[in-house]
């Protein structure tokens, strides 16, 4: 329910955000109207199409993305038709009579009827149709959290609910625009007999609109112009309520009680199946673990926080293994090159992970926990059931407390002193964060959730383009230089000299990287504020001149500012095409 209310306000905060700019023009068209007969209908035409679509989209199948490309490039013919009605109807009905019914003719049969009390919502919720497959809102943090759960956790009534719940949200906010707005509008027929005249700027605005979706500016140009950001507001939103958002834990949210307190029973451990393959191990049942304490690690190789909880993790699991202590890694992927089982094998080999490792690419154990995070433990009893959780990064000695109670409930009396979190050896990328310095979040570059993207123009999706960096920037923002291809997932340089950008404010700078299609590792070099990187501030994978090499599917450190930490422009130019790049997460 509070999933329900949180999605249905980030829809309302559609209405501050400059995305929902391209459709006001086609909603306002049909203002002049009965609201029962013309606007509602319109509206629940936009949710319902914007629900369909993106519950199909959630999916992540490659039929439904091109599907629904297709159907956008449909829907802009049919406003565009519908453009042209308003400006020129005697043009319309004589040049385009195949397009009539549902272009020239739209308005003026939905206000015939009107005027004769027939209603007109039939044509009025096909109008909404067509507007809804062009629509498409800022996805900011709630509707992130909306679509990532989607991809996360599969289609279902519960993710189309969820999505239903922000388009209604949306519209609602429409609604009370087109109130206020529609009053205006009829003011000016009735008092300045300016009917015709607002009827072809409506045409002209909604021709505009179209060439704006066209063009990909609804996406790019717009949101860099908008004075009001919705960002912060869903942010506080979902801050307020803690445990809903999926995804990369920075911050750290645990369900263990005090030392003096009973740990509490918060379920069953669910069966481990539907994996796709154990490393380290063979596969291992809920039975089998029966008289073990067991600590369930959610992790995914790629994950900087869970790269930086892996140490201790490795700790418990040599510490307390012959106590009766069994730690599992449940491998749960976030990228497509992460269900590689090869990929994985390489990285347990240079992480030395020891401890079996559960392939999770279907998702089977995550959804099992009804688990959102990277990293997240679950502390199982020697009876089956989980006492505990730790979601995120930190809590490292009361973790280790909870394993030693539940190991001394299971009859574990000589067990070794506890490890020391403070006294721990880090290096690289598994030295925990510098919070106090970092103002910088975790960023994708994929258009499905890319937040913050700076070059003029904005993205064009899944085709190569010529991007290049803004005059300006502003901290948190990023950019391609040169001719990439951007799809949901990464971006892809297909030509070599391309550069990515990215004003930041933090110790350490990372970057997920994965070399050409066909292996070839990719040559780059990194500049700081537009110099050749220093080596004090040179990462673990660049070397002293600034320089290193894309040779396999990660996460690369490229930063780690020993002083002067601040406000940097970083940027990486890539001396090979084919590069593929995935998120930034900082330290």
């Amino acid at each position: 329910m509070m999933l329900l209310l949180l999605a249905y306000l980030g829809g309302l905060l559609t209405l501050l955000s400059p995305c929902i700019l391209p459709v006001l023009p086609f909603v306002f068209a049909r203002a002049g109207g009965s609201f029962l007969r013309s606007t509602l209908p319109l509206l629940l035409g936009m949710a319902i199409t914007f629900t369909v679509v993106a519950s199909l989209a959630a999916v992540g199948s490659a039929w439904v993305a091109q599907a629904n490309q297709i159907g956008r490039w449909v829907a802009l013919v049919v406003m565009a038709v519908f453009a042209l009605a308003l400006l020129w109807p005697a043009f319309a009905d004589r040049l385009l009579a195949p397009f009539q019914r549902v272009g020239a003719r739209l308005s003026a049969r939905a206000d015939a009827a009107d005027d004769a009390g027939r209603g007109g919502a039939g044509t009025s919720l096909l109008v909404g149709i067509a507007t809804g497959l062009l629509w498409a809102p800022c996805a900011g943090p709630i509707l992130g959290l909306v679509l990532t759960g989607a991809a996360l956790n599969g289609a279902s009534a519960s993710t189309s609910s969820l999505l239903l719940s922000y388009a209604l949200g949306a519209v609602t906010a429409l609604a009370l625009a087109v109130w206020v707005g529609g009053r205006v509008f009829n003011a000016l027929k009735a008092r300045l007999g300016l009917g015709n005249v607002l009827r072809r700027v409506l045409g002209v605005a909604a021709l505009l609109a179209v060439v704006a979706i066209a063009m990909g500016w609804d996406t790019g140009a717009l949101t860099r112009l908008s004075t009001v950001s919705t960002a912060r507001l869903e942010q506080g939103l979902l801050d307020a309520v803690p445990g809903v958002q999926p995804g990369a834990a920075a911050m750290t949210s645990t369900g263990a009680a005090a030392a003096d307190v009973p740990l509490p029973v918060e379920g069953e451990l669910p069966a481990l199946e539907g994996t796709t393959g154990w490393l380290n191990s063979p596969p291992l049942t809920r039975e089998q673990l029966r008289g073990k304490v067991v600590l369930i690690d959610f992790w995914t190789y790629s994950c900087i926080n869970c790269l930086r909880a892996m140490p201790f993790v490795h700790e418990w699991a040599e510490r307390y293994r012959d106590h009766g202590l069994v730690v599992i890694g449940v491998h749960t992927p976030e990228f497509a090159f992460e269900r590689n089982p090869r990929n994985v094998m390489r990285a347990v080999e240079q992480l030395k992970v020891t401890y079996p490792v559960a392939l999770d690419n279907d998702y089977a154990i995550w959804r099992a926990f009804e688990n959102r995070y990277w990293p997240a433990h679950y502390f199982v009893d020697a009876q089956g059931r989980i006492r505990a959780h730790q979601f995120g990064e930190g809590n490292y000695a009361h973790s280790e407390q909870v394993i030693r109670r539940l190991l001394q409930e299971a009859g574990q009396t000589n067990l070794p002193p506890p490890a020391d979190p403070t006294a721990a050896t880090l290096q690289g990328v598994a030295e925990q964060a510098d919070m106090g310095n970092l103002r910088s979040p975790e960023t994708y570059l994929g258009h499905a959730r890319a937040e913050h993207f700076a070059s003029p123009g904005g993205f064009r999706r899944d085709q190569p383009f010529d991007y290049d960096l803004p005059q300006q920037w502003a901290l948190n923002q990023w950019a391609l230089r040169g001719r990439w291809s951007v799809d949901q997932e990464s971006a892809t340089l297909a030509s070599a000299g391309g550069r990515i950008a990215f004003r930041f404010h933090a110790r350490d700078l990372h970057l997920v990287l994965a070399p050409a299609a066909d292996g070839k590792p990719i040559r780059f070099r990194v500049l700081l504020d537009g110099k050749p990187l220093q080596a004090a501030d040179a990462g673990g994978d660049v070397q002293p001149d600034g320089t290193g090499v894309v040779d396999e599917h990660r996460l690369y450190q490229l930063v780690r500012q020993r002083a002067d930490i601040g406000e940097h422009l970083f940027e990486i130019e890539f001396l090979d095409p084919g590069v593929q790049a995935y998120a930034f997460t900082f330290g």
